[in-house]
């Protein structure tokens, strides 16, 4: 490693968990909001976290200690697995925010696990990053589930497991719409609602559904992915939680949507179309959605293959990874991440 790299920098991108029909399975990357994380070498073989800043609303509140930080959890996890001679120091700016069903607490412990990873002697392909990601989220939400961390670290749209991380495929004409009220759910409120059996019949056309989906984004078949696109079994448990989310999604719908669901934990919604012309057209009638309901919101346009989270400028790169993103992996082989670009905000 170079003498000169003791200190990294890197984003993680917002995220849309779940895509409706892949509970705690699935989920896509988006361009626009975002975590930043600066983290440094230290001689003391601990985790600090020196700072969190950001202009997002509650973000001194959130712990400094590493220990109950989603980053400061990534690192520690990081740390344990290969006892480096040296510790980090953590800076966060808060980009995403809390309790939006963006991923923001995913956000920032990817971001600190990829500037960290570039300030080890021997930094890890990424997909070895996975197992250290889920040890942070699970810190927020109190479980290991992968459908905001895995996009982070690959890009685009992504199955995650506990083990295994797939790209799947998106087509590059394929967009979304993510609208964010000034609303906020916390994850562990929008996952009680979910504790009820769930009838097998229901169980069995989710499957069909789900099935489709991945099938749609394998063919860049748009009718397959408007067939599976529907989420019969956490939408309905959570949507009253939402005020205005049916407006939102009936506005997407009304645009020609292939579908649109809550994105993550809500409150926020996606929607998913066969353009980006389409979206753009549609983004204004689902922020007014949350508007009518009497919300601000601020709705993104992204391609879902959108951007895993990448060093910023200055900071050493590891080795680029000449393996596929569009095959299924096991830990521990890798894939780099793109170049950073800039979302697209209406509102």
């Amino acid at each position: 490693m170079s003498l000169q790299a003791e200190e990294a920098s890197a984003f993680a991108p917002a995220s849309v968990g779940n895509i409706g029909v892949g509970f705690d399975l699935l989920g896509h990357a988006i361009e626009g909001p975002r975590d930043v994380a600066h983290v440094r070498r230290i001689d003391a073989p601990e985790v600090r976290i020196e700072a969190i800043g950001g202009e997002v609303a509650g973000a001194s509140a959130i712990p400094l200690d590493a220990a109950r930080n989603t980053a400061g959890a990534a690192l520690l996890a990081l740390r344990e697995a290969l006892r480096p001679p040296f510790g980090f120091a953590l800076r966060i700016d808060k980009g995403i925010p809390l309790g939006s069903g963006l991923g923001g607490s995913a956000a920032s412990c990817v971001a600190a696990l990829v500037a960290a990873n570039a300030l080890l002697d021997a930094p890890l392909p990424r997909e070895a990053l996975y197992p250290f990601a889920l040890d942070g989220e699970s810190v927020s939400s109190g479980s290991r589930h992968g459908d905001n961390v895995a996009p982070m670290l690959l890009g685009g749209a992504v199955l995650a497991t506990p083990t295994r991380l797939l790209r799947l495929p998106a087509p590059g004409w394929l967009h979304a719409v993510v609208v964010h009220p000034d609303q906020v759910l916390e994850t562990r409120r929008s996952r009680a609602v979910l504790a009820a059996p769930y009838p097998l019949h229901e169980i069995v056309e989710h499957g069909a559904h789900l099935a489709q989906f991945v099938l749609g984004l394998e063919r860049g078949d748009p009718e397959l992915l408007r067939a599976g696109l529907r989420d019969i079994l956490v939408e309905p448990r959570r949507a009253g939680l939402i005020p205005g989310f049916a407006r939102v999604k009936q506005a997407a719908l009304d645009h020609g949507a292939l579908g649109a669901s809550i994105s993550g934990g809500g409150p926020s919604v996606f929607a998913w179309f066969d353009s980006r012309a389409a979206a753009q057209a549609a983004a204004p009638a689902m922020r007014q959605g949350f508007l009518d309901a009497g919300f601000d919101a601020r709705a993104y346009v992204s391609p879902v293959a959108a951007q895993a989270a990448t060093l910023l400028p200055s900071s050493p790169e590891p080795a680029p990874d000449r393996s596929s993103h569009n095959r299924s992996t096991h830990l521990p082989h890798g894939t780099d991440a793109p170049l950073p670009s800039t979302g697209e905000g209406v509102g």
